[in-house]
C-alpha cells in the first residue's frame, strides 16, 4: 500500500475507506486510473472491512472477487469504501464501491462483491522474515 500512497482513512467494524492520490506511475495509456489500482483499493478496504470483524488473533485472505468497471478512473483522488454484507464464522462477504473525485465531485466508478476467508490463529508475519 506504501508503493501506491495508499491512505487508510476511515476504520470502523463493517467498514473501511481507503484514499489513493492521483499519480502518473498509477495510470494507463489514456491518464486514467489503471482497472489494477482501482482493483487492488477495492480488495484492501474490504479486507480491512472484514478483518474489523475478525478475532484478534486471526488473519484475512481473499478467496474470490468479481469488479465491475463502471466508469474511467478519471480523477484527483481514488476513493474505495467497503461494508461487510454478511460476516460468517469463516467466510465475510463484502461489498466494495470505489469513486474518481474530479473537480470536488465523487463519481462512482467501480462495484464490487469479495469474498475474505478467516485464517483463525494465524498471523500476518512470515516465518524467519
Amino acid at each position: 500500500m506504501k508503493l501506491i500512497n495508499a491512505q487508510l482513512i476511515d476504520i470502523r467494524p463493517g467498514y473501511c475507506e481507503i484514499h489513493i492520490p492521483y499519480d502518473k506511475n498509477l495510470t494507463q495509456q489514456h491518464g486514467f486510473f489503471h482497472a489494477g489500482i482501482i482493483s487492488t483499493i477495492a480488495d484492501n478496504s474490504a479486507g480491512y472491512a472484514a478483518f474489523s470483524l475478525m478475532e484478534q488473533d486471526s488473519s484475512v485472505l481473499t478467496v474470490e472477487f468479481k469488479i465491475n468497471l463502471i466508469s474511467p478512473g478519471d480523477g484527483k483522488l481514488l476513493i474505495g469504501k467497503s461494508t461487510v454484507l454478511k460476516n460468517g464464522r469463516t467466510l465475510t462477504i463484502c461489498k466494495s464501491e470505489v469513486f474518481t473525485v474530479k473537480n470536488s465531485i465523487e463519481k462512482l466508478c467501480a462495484v464490487a462483491q469479495l469474498t475474505l476467508i478467516e485464517l483463525k490463529n494465524s498471523s500476518d508475519q512470515k516465518n524467519g522474515n
